[in-house]
């Protein structure tokens, strides 16, 4: 019997999630490792420009991996012949700006798995196993989405989030910098868990979000950056119309010394990947982006006010 009375919860409301017909689940890495046991792969092609939280689910089920490298268009230097029927190829949709090389990539490659993380509006091709996180697009402490036509033959526990959200709550309450360390607790809480579905929390916080509005922010703010930056910016690229980018990436060859007065000054800029540095050769593309790439932010917190704060601190940076 449901409980009745008594103190109350979080007030959230209750519309509908962006992705309702997809597998909810409780991270992104356990979407993918999902996948690989659904489909039972037996050797993983990956890119070298991800994250290394991808090769948990690899290693946990002791699968073969090779990794490819991209192009300054972010398409894949790869021959696909070399595919057999047991592999897969692993394709990321950069900053959710690459959905042209996503239908590109699909052409060509049967056995394939599009890793959505920071594409969270782009949706899933017909027949194309793609997941998302949520996390990366919205204030939430975990949450993935699964899209796949197999399903695994077993049942999975659903997952619980309340200790999760200390550095969400801190950052309402205080600041970031107070509960950096907060978020790097949950990072940890997140490696090695078995899949699970979505705990209730996350649901109800994704069930309250204003989908349409933070698109049209972020595609906002995306082409006022762009407008202003497009010249200095040496990658170049033609984003899909509706498509609703994670950041702005902003590619310069002092781009290493821009982000330490950015940070300096409170604008916070990720770093994709450190694990670059172990990987990947210092003449290589994948190196040269995760030194000098900033990606700024364009979420729906901020608006042109913002944006211009930004641009003024990139110009000041010589």
């Amino acid at each position: 019997m449901k409980e009745i009375g008594g103190y109350f919860e979080l007030e959230l409301q209750k519309k509908n999630e962006y992705h309702q017909n997809a597998i909810r689940l409780n991270t992104g890495r356990n979407a993918f490792e999902y996948i690989l046991r659904a489909k039972g792969y037996t050797k993983v092609y990956l890119p070298y420009y991800t994250c290394d939280v991808m090769l948990e689910p690899i290693n946990k089920l002791n699968l073969q991996y090779e990794f490819y490298s991209i192009d300054s268009n972010f398409s894949p230097i790869f021959d696909f012949s070399m595919i057999k029927e047991n592999n897969v190829f692993v394709y990321t949709n950069y900053f959710g700006i690459c959905d042209r090389q996503v239908k590109e990539v699909s052409q060509k490659c049967k056995n394939l798995i599009i890793d959505n993380s920071q594409a969270f509006y782009s949706k899933p091709l017909p027949g194309i196993d793609t997941f998302y996180s949520a996390r990366k697009f919205f204030g939430v402490p975990d949450g993935a989405y699964l899209f796949i036509d197999k399903k695994l033959e077993e049942d999975i526990e659903q997952d619980y989030s309340y200790d999760r959200c200390e550095h969400l709550l801190g950052r309402v309450d205080i600041d970031a910098e107070s509960f950096y360390s907060s978020l790097k607790k949950n990072e940890k809480k997140l490696i090695n868990q078995p899949i699970k579905t979505m705990s209730n929390l996350t649901m109800r916080l994704l069930q309250s979000i204003n989908y349409e509005e933070v698109a049209k922010t972020r595609m906002n703010n995306f082409s006022f950056l762009d407008e202003i930056l497009r010249d200095k910016n040496t990658l170049k690229f033609e984003i899909e119309k509706n498509a609703v980018p994670m950041i702005y990436p902003f590619l310069i060859e002092n781009g290493i010394e821009i982000k330490k007065r950015l940070i300096e000054n409170k604008i916070f800029v990720a770093t994709y990947w450190a694990n670059i540095f172990k990987w990947c050769d210092k003449n290589s593309f994948e190196y040269y982006l995760m030194v000098n790439l900033l990606p700024l932010p364009i979420d729906q917190r901020y608006d042109k006010k913002n944006m211009n704060e930004i641009v003024e601190m990139i110009c000041q940076t010589k």
